[in-house]
């Protein structure tokens, strides 16, 4: 349904911005740039809008926390920080806007979608986007807290002050770039499910696994990013991770040689 270098944002007529200019190179933005991190964006350089929920809401004159959708309209209004593919640089920002690829193309919620597509054929029934409010969290969900001495974050809901995992973002609108709550053993039957090894069965084809953890540019010989893992040579085979974190928690996963 859809190709590597298909335009990204031709799937988002829905998601243009109401006023201003839009950067002209926004229309060059390929998924495979986008699953790459090579979009255009730089959160070094202009920030992360992830994380910057209340402007953007105040900026659209709605109520804060602001959406995806809405982060995703208010960012099309901004200059990228370089030309796509010209450069690598870690885009939560990036993943957002597949996560509403997926979305427009199949005619379902993304987390319906993930659930129903992917993670359902790797015999995962648990995983779900997390709730930032502590009230709307499922029972058997961890508590998360801040570090010693941390200082309290100011609500996204409501502007009074709170511990930072309990409003101090809005993981809602991380769903597709770190908002999946899951426990240790479904993260390792979606590892496993993907992993290209012959002791359980994959849900992707093994042209589709070469495809996501081959070399990209902008690495060196040994380590380099692909489609959503950091890959590393390691002989004849290759260690891949993913690593992140947020205020109160930390993870990381690994397939190692």
């Amino acid at each position: 349904t859809l190709k590597l270098d298909d335009p990204a944002f031709q799937f988002l007529p829905h998601l243009e911005p109401e006023t201003g200019d839009v950067d002209s190179r926004l229309s060059l933005i390929t998924i495979r740039q986008l699953l790459t991190h090579q979009g255009g964006w730089d959160r070094d350089l202009s920030g992360d809008p992830m994380f910057n929920v209340v402007e953007i809401a105040s900026d659209l004159g709605i109520d804060s926390p602001a959406p995806v959708d809405a982060i995703i309209r208010w960012m099309r209004q901004k200059t990228l920080d370089f030309n796509p593919g010209e450069n690598h640089a870690y885009s939560n920002f990036g993943y957002a806007v597949l996560g509403r690829i997926i979305e427009a193309v199949s005619g379902k919620p993304y987390e319906q979608y993930v659930n129903e597509e992917v993670l359902a054929l790797a015999g995962i029934e648990r995983m779900e986007i997390g709730r930032s409010n502590l009230t709307d969290r499922p029972p058997d969900e961890m508590n998360y807290f801040p570090y010693p001495g941390q200082q309290e974050a100011t609500s996204v809901f409501d502007g009074n002050q709170t511990p930072w995992p309990d409003g101090g973002f809005y993981i809602e609108a991380m769903d597709a770039h770190g908002g999946w709550i899951a426990s240790a053993t479904d993260i390792l039957r979606f590892v496993s499910a993907v992993d290209g090894r012959q002791d359980r069965p994959d849900i992707l084809p093994p042209r589709s696994i070469a495809e996501m953890v081959k070399k990209t540019d902008h690495w060196n010989d040994w380590r380099w990013y692909g489609f959503g893992w950091s890959v590393r040579s390691y002989g004849d085979d290759h260690n891949w991770w993913h690593m992140g974190s947020l205020p109160g928690t930390t993870s990381i996963m690994v397939r190692a040689h």
